[in-house]
């Protein structure tokens, strides 16, 4: 099974950080993901940038309203995407339990929709054989 891992951290405790701390921090988290990967459970992921730099957008009234920052309203924003494979829930759970990044945030993990998902990539197929 595929699993979303959403990353979300508090941006004032990496501002509050040395150089020296943040380099060590993410080399710790970048350790774990080669366990992961060794593991043939790592497949892949994305860095967000600084939630000062996101816009949410949403219709209201007919018309796309545009707002600066992300929606939710919290001190903790999403800073990260990792993509998981794992047999079930419960062993997402205890592998992204002994992620680093934990220290930094919560971790949503969510179930990937594969059969939704396979739809998208058959428009995609579909779209590049024209």
């Amino acid at each position: 099974m595929k699993f979303i891992c959403l990353g979300y951290a508090d941006e004032s405790k990496f501002a509050s950080m040395s150089k020296e701390e943040m380099d060590a921090a993410v080399e710790e988290c970048f350790a774990y993901d080669d366990e992961l990967r060794r593991g043939g459970h790592f497949a892949g992921g994305e860095a967000l940038q600084s939630a000062t730099n996101a816009v949410t957008i949403r219709q209201r009234g007919g018309k796309v309203d545009i707002t600066d920052g992300p929606y939710a309203e919290t001190k903790e924003q999403i800073g990260g995407i990792l993509y998981l494979e794992a047999k079930d829930l419960n062993q997402a759970i205890a592998l992204m339990s002994k992620h680093p990044g934990v220290k930094f945030g919560p971790f949503e993990i969510r179930p990937a929709d594969e059969e939704f998902n396979k739809l998208i990539e058959s428009r995609s197929k579909a779209l590049q054989a024209t």
